[in-house]
C-alpha cells in the first residue's frame, strides 16, 4: 500500500490582520445597535455613536482589507474562499462608506436608511469575519 500526502492550501490571517478582521464586527454591530436605540428613543446622540462607530468600523475593515489583498497576492492558488473573502470584505467597506454618508445626515433623515444599512453592513462584517478567521481551505492538492 502506498502512502500518498495531500497538501492543503490554508490562507489563516497574521495576528494583526485577525485583530483587525476581528476589531470590524463589534464595532458594524455598536453602531447597529446605536440606530436601534436612536430608532426607539429619537435622541440624536445615539445617531452620533452610530456615526464614530462605523467610522471606526471603515478603518478596522479598510486595514484587513489590505492585508487580504496582500494574502491573496501571495497565495499559491488564486481560486476560491481566499477570492470570495477578499470580495465580501470589499463589499462590506463600501456599503460601510455608503453608511457613514447616510449618517453624515441631519437627525432623523438618517432613518430608516441608516437602521437598514447597518443591519446589512453588521451581518456582512459578521459574515467576512467568520469567513476569514476561519482555515481557508481551497481543496485538496494530489
Amino acid at each position: 500500500m502506498s502512502a500518498t500526502e495531500h497538501t492543503l492550501y490554508r490562507c489563516t490571517p497574521s495576528p494583526l490582520h485577525a485583530i483587525l478582521l476581528a476589531g470590524t464586527v463589534p464595532l458594524f454591530l455598536g453602531a447597529l445597535l446605536s440606530d436601534i436605540a436612536y430608532y426607539m428613543s429619537y435622541q440624536i446622540q445615539w445617531s452620533n455613536f452610530a456615526a464614530w462607530l462605523i467610522a471606526g468600523g471603515l478603518l478596522f475593515c479598510g486595514l484587513a482589507l489590505l492585508f487580504a489583498l496582500a494574502n491573496l497576492v501571495r497565495a499559491r492558488r488564486k481560486a476560491g474562499r481566499p477570492t470570495l473573502y477578499l470580495l465580501l470584505l470589499l463589499v462590506t467597506w463600501v456599503l460601510g462608506l455608503i453608511n457613514a454618508f447616510e449618517h453624515a445626515k441631519d437627525a432623523w433623515a438618517v432613518m430608516p436608511a441608516g437602521l437598514v444599512l447597518s443591519v446589512i453592513v453588521s451581518i456582512l462584517a459578521c459574515v467576512a469575519a467568520g469567513l476569514g478567521l476561519s482555515n481557508l481551505r481551497s481543496g485538496v492538492e494530489a
